[in-house]
């Protein structure tokens, strides 16, 4: 099963991947490991001992000095740890002041989710590609293009399509054979249409069913067949509550896929953003209509989580990293739910004139 990050680990990778972003080096000389998860340490120090050796070479002194000294800071650091972490370990190391002066930085992380490859790597920015996946959305989407004659269903990983089977349907053409009727035809093709629609919700049953990473379902396809699908009785009552879009695509291949992703970027764009719009409607619903079950201002969501009254609470990504932790740490100790929640929606921007803190509540509190 995929790991997904919670709410604290999305914005403290978030914070440490921008802080490493705005650094650039002059040349090659800024440098990036990964160790592997379960990778023995001290092999990773005596290959960067190596690797102070070959930069030796390099030609340029002041990017050479730069290469070693960043090398020499890194195996300094990792001799700090006795062991290789759980999940790995992401180090970066260079010289980060302006041209002729020198100001080397040593940074690392233990990443939320296991590192799988060994990386080393000089270069005027660091690597930090791996890290960025981990933030990509992991939950999948499901994708399903159906028309009379064939469908396809594929699941949507960040950017990447699957294809997880495809299939043709027993449909016969529009033309009849010699000798039937009109209305016999049409019985044998509505028929084998269903029957067809029963594979394909049984098909998607075996796809996504139980999976506690879909987000929604996209379903596309030319015509009418597609409504036809969905309004029968072909899908799981939990399935066919994903159904997020229902889209006209002209292909049922891997084109039309293609087709059925470009024509759903508004769909999928607005699902991230719409659960905290939904999470932030509850929170003024309660508001407006039974405030006991909610709090706002930051010594009132103290109090409360002390009570252990609290639910969800609510921070906004414009606290500062201070407040952010301390409240995140307050509700670790009574199992609350954190939710950090962007300014990018108005209820976001409410949020932060709210002074960037609330709570929903387990429970009425009388005070």
């Amino acid at each position: 099963m995929v790991t997904k990050l919670t709410a604290k680990q999305q914005h403290d990778l978030k914070k440490f991947v921008k802080e490493l972003e705005q650094y650039k080096g002059r040349h090659t000389e800024l440098v990036t490991v990964y160790v592997p998860a379960g990778y023995d340490m001290n092999k990773i120090i005596q290959q960067l001992q190596q690797e102070q050796g070959t930069a030796s070479n390099i030609k340029s002194a002041s990017t050479r000095k730069n290469v070693i000294d960043a090398l020499e800071r890194m195996v300094q650091h990792l001799r700090l740890f006795k062991q290789t972490p759980e999940h790995g370990l992401a180090v970066f190391s260079g010289n980060i002041a302006p041209e002729g002066k020198q100001d080397f930085k040593v940074w690392s992380l233990e990443p939320p989710i296991p590192i799988q490859m060994k990386v080393y790597r000089c270069d005027k920015t660091f690597l930090l590609d791996l890290l960025i996946e981990m933030l990509q959305a992991k939950e999948v989407y499901g994708l399903m293009l159906i028309d009379r004659r064939e469908g396809v269903i594929a699941a949507l990983r960040g950017k990447a399509i699957t294809i997880l089977s495809k299939h043709t349907s027993n449909v016969p053409g529009k033309m009849r054979a010699g000798g039937q009727s009109s209305a016999r035809f049409g019985r044998i093709r509505e028929n084998a249409a269903k029957e067809f629609y029963d594979r394909m919700g049984e098909h998607l049953k075996e796809a996504f069913f139980g999976n506690k990473d879909l987000k929604g379902i996209i379903i596309g396809g030319p015509g009418p067949t597609k409504h036809e699908f969905i309004d029968g009785d072909f899908i799981t009552a939990e399935l066919k509550k994903k159904i997020i879009a229902v889209k006209d695509i002209t292909y049922t291949d891997e084109f039309g896929l293609q087709e059925l992703l470009d024509a759903s970027q508004d769909v999928l764009a607005n699902e991230e953003l719409a659960e905290e719009k939904k999470l932030m409607a509850r929170f003024f619903d309660y508001l407006a209509k039974n405030d006991r079950m909610v709090s706002y201002g930051e010594d009132d969501i103290r109090k409360k989580l002390e009570l252990g009254a609290v639910d969800i609470l609510i921070l906004s990504e414009s606290l500062s990293d201070n407040m952010m932790a301390d409240f995140e740490a307050l509700a670790s100790k009574y199992g609350t739910n954190v939710q950090i929640i962007s300014t990018e929606t108005r209820e976001g921007i409410q949020l932060k004139e709210f002074g960037g803190i609330a709570a929903i509540l387990r429970y009425e509190v009388y005070e």
